[in-house]
């Protein structure tokens, strides 16, 4: 018989998302009839923008001719698409790239999931608490960890607690780390780092040879402009620094999957015989193993949102859903109960009223008033007692939500 990956056995009982779903599910089962919803999984619900539309039209018409027709493409990404990325992304604020330092992926999820498989297994992670759950669960996976205790922490991994009592800014790590995964704005919390704490981040990197795994798929929320959109805006961080970036939230691409990772050639690694290896090289090389690369009409509409019609809708988008993120914020905190973040990121981050768990939040609202969030404790154990409310849904079931929370005695 076939031995399997004992690491998997380490997990916990079920994805978060899918717990959630689960949990839906059964209530919907048991209740049908009545309207559910949905303000927890961070999905878009406006469409693809016009711009958009008709780049994806134009180029699935011109794969139907002999002329425009494209088999496999670059796995790294269509030259057109990396162009724009570095014109917009990163040379208006200041930062120079190369185009073999860009590549194109169906996904920031698979890219802060598959980066971890290009360094050792005895690699030490540092991750915030509460983490995008992915970041965790590809390193238990891969067998950096051991098992998780009691108090939901896994063996071997570096805990950076982040809570209302530090402002949501984690300490440093007190171990030395090799790889440190950083999110900003912040999924769950919706909170942001300034340039000044960042550089921290940056100088203390540098001086302890760690790769910081800087997660930046929600900087498009960004509306203060004091607030860094890349780490490589900071002095030295190509150095140090590996960064996601995504078209999912911002332009709605969760449906098309597009997104691309930044590796510079300045970063190094460290083989185990003490060679200095670049850490571009090795990505390229697992990327154009293991993927072949986004279609090409998703590329064309990707590089459309670049274009002055294209921003101009995308910018209108975003809007709309930083105002359902008022929305919920200013409804919820009428109620008393602390929230953090909806400012510039698209979630709102609450304390849960009474001392309630999380999930217990999460029940009461699921069966009380039909209104579906996240629970802080699948974040990490830092997250409990805290509660995730995205602003990605319609206006008027955010507007709906608000109103029913309202009604319960909180």
């Amino acid at each position: 018989m076939a031995k399997i990956n004992d690491n998997f056995l380490k997990l916990k009982a079920g994805y978060l998302f899918p717990e959630i779903s689960k949990r839906v599910r059964n209530f919907s089962d048991s209740n049908p009839g009545k309207r559910i919803i949905r303000l927890g999984i961070g999905d878009v619900t406006l469409p693809l923008v016009p711009t958009v539309v008709k780049a994806l039209k134009d180029a699935s018409d011109e794969m139907g001719t002999s002329a425009g027709f494209k088999g496999y493409g670059p796995e790294q990404g269509y030259g057109f698409l990396i162009d724009e990325i570095i014109k917009h992304d990163f040379q208006s604020r200041g930062v120079q790239l190369s185009s073999d330092e860009v590549f194109v992926s169906d996904g920031s999820k698979c890219d802060t999931g598959n980066i971890q498989e290009i360094f050792s297994l005895s690699s030490k992670i540092a991750v915030t608490d509460p983490v995008y759950p992915v970041y965790v669960d590809t390193n238990v996976m891969a067998g950096r960890t051991g098992n998780s205790g009691s108090d939901g922490k896994y063996e071997k991994l570096i805990y950076l607690p982040c809570t209302s009592e530090n402002n949501f800014q984690p300490d440093f790590p007190k171990e030395r780390a090799d790889l440190i995964y950083l999110c900003y704005p912040n999924n769950p919390t919706g909170t942001t780092v300034t340039k000044e704490r960042l550089k921290e981040w940056v100088d203390y990197a540098r001086k302890n040879n760690s790769i910081i795994l800087y997660d930046a798929a929600y900087e498009g929320f960004i509306t203060d402009s004091s607030l860094p959109h890349s780490i490589f805006e900071i002095e030295g961080a190509k150095e140090v620094a590996i960064e996601f970036r995504s078209f999912s939230k911002t332009a709605g691409f969760t449906g098309t999957r597009c997104a691309y990772i930044v590796v510079p050639k300045e970063l190094k690694g460290e083989s185990e015989s003490g060679e200095k290896v670049s850490i571009n090289s090795l990505w390229n090389r697992r990327h154009t193993t293991k993927f072949n690369g986004v279609s090409y009409p998703i590329q064309k509409a990707a590089a459309a949102c670049y274009s002055d019609s294209g921003k101009k809708e995308i910018s209108a988008n975003i809007n709309y859903y930083m105002e359902n993120a008022r929305i919920i914020r200013e409804g919820i905190s009428a109620l008393g109960i602390q929230v953090y973040g909806g400012v510039n990121a698209p979630y709102i981050w609450l304390k849960t009223p009474g001392n309630a768990t999380s999930w217990d939040f999460f029940d009461r609202l699921l069966n009380e008033v039909q209104v579906v969030g996240t629970p802080g404790s699948g974040f990490g154990p830092s997250g409990e007692g805290y509660f995730r409310l995205s602003a990605f849904g319609k206006r008027e079931d955010v507007e709906e939500a608000v109103q029913k929370i309202k009604s319960l005695k909180l």
